[in-house]
């Protein structure tokens, strides 16, 4: 996958498609505690490219459905033990215009559909996949008994096309289900890149220090342009940073008030000023050059109002960035001076999640210059 954004030199640049990465649902899914994972969204969301991309890290060797469209001709599914194939949709010339021009051909359900079904609820894999389930699907109540069953027996990876009909509908809503919608695959987020540090052990402006040919900072700034993300701004004491957002058109707010708390408040306050609906609001830091895409899409998909989602290490020592739910934004909003948004998630253990990263280092700040060589070195290896 692309990079959504990326620096060129010293300037941000927004790619024009944007993919969630496998690897942050994965975390999201397993933190979720759900039995099944379902991938929803409409035309050109990326749902089979993901889930080809899911089913190695999640589900390598499990058996499969897969469906294929024959434009204007007809709907085939695949078993993938043995390759057997069966028509189930027939193109109809007759049918009015738009995306539902295929009639069902029961018999392709009857005949193979359903023995495949009961064939992987059988079987000794773990997972079953199926690509995907659509309105043909809903014409067969044999075929829809047997996903069911399939969903009992097994953990089930799978794309639910994004139509309104009982069946599709019913799977979506199971309790038992992670189900993330590719259109909109997260609650309306927003962002507050904390960069009002004063960087006194550092000796200077760490935010402007050189990492990897772009400003320390330039990583926040492009993860907090995430378009999984509904809005964003910087917070700072520091003209240099503010006059980088304003050259790369990047909402920030600079100010002169002295604690952590007043960096939460303003941030917080200026988003909802703008987005009163937020359901939950991400505070990044400015200062970890080697946090990445996945880690901070894995804390957005699993956000909910009532939770805390907050990025840890292996080991489950919890660290930054923290994603509090709108439940939170009056604490955030109450700071007492000098506290930050720690003493919210203190306050509320039981709804603290914790979201893995990918590699430890992902955790590390910058406070000293022998911080970020040693972050340089990181990179170099």
């Amino acid at each position: 996958m692309k990079p959504a954004i990326l620096w060129k030199g010293m300037r941000l640049i927004v790619m024009p498609v944007y993919r969630l990465t496998a690897s942050s649902m994965i975390s999201s899914f397993r933190v979720s505690g759900k039995r099944h994972l379902l991938l929803t969204g409409g035309r050109g969301t990326g749902k089979t490219t993901l889930l080809r991309a899911l089913v190695p890290l999640l589900c390598p060797g499990a058996q499969e459905i897969t469906t294929a469209v024959y434009p204007a001709d007809r709907v085939e599914i695949r078993e993938s033990v043995g390759g057997k194939i069966a028509v189930i949709g027939r193109f109809d010339p007759a049918l009015p215009p738009g995306e539902n021009r295929m009639r069902p051909v029961a018999d392709g359900f009857l005949l193979l559909g359903v023995p495949a079904l009961h064939r992987m609820a059988a079987g000794e894999s773990e997972w079953a996949v199926l690509d995907e389930l659509g309105y043909l699907e809903n014409s067969c109540p044999e075929f829809r008994q047997a996903v069911e069953a399939l969903l009992d027996a097994k953990r089930v990876l799978a794309i639910v096309r994004k139509q309104d009909t009982p069946f599709l509908t019913a799977l979506c809503a199971r309790q038992d289900a992670f189900v993330v919608d590719l259109d909109d695959p997260a609650p309306a987020l927003g962002c507050v890149v904390m960069a009002s540090g004063l960087g006194r052990r550092f000796g200077g402006n760490k935010l402007m220090a050189d990492f990897c040919g772009a400003p320390l900072i330039a990583n926040a700034l492009a993860l907090a342009a995430l378009p999984l993300l509904a809005c964003r701004i910087v917070v700072t004491r520091s003209e240099e940073v503010e006059a980088l957002c304003n050259a790369q058109g990047v909402p920030v707010l600079r100010h002169a008030q002295p604690y952590r708390s007043d960096t939460v408040r303003l941030g917080l306050a200026a988003l909802l000023g703008k987005e009163p609906a937020l359901r939950g609001c991400l505070f990044l830091p400015g200062d970890q050059p080697l946090l990445t895409q996945q880690s901070v899409e894995a804390l957005a998909l699993t956000a909910a109002p009532d939770v805390i989602v907050r990025l840890c290490a292996a080991d489950g020592t919890p660290g930054s960035p923290v994603l509090f739910g709108a439940d939170y934004f009056s604490e955030l909003l109450h700071l007492p001076d000098g506290r930050g948004g720690n003493a919210v998630a203190r306050a509320h253990p039981g709804s603290v999640c914790l979201v893995s990263a990918r590699n430890d280092a992902e955790l590390r700040d910058v406070d000293t210059r022998e911080d970020l060589n040693q972050l340089r070195q990181l990179t170099n290896r």
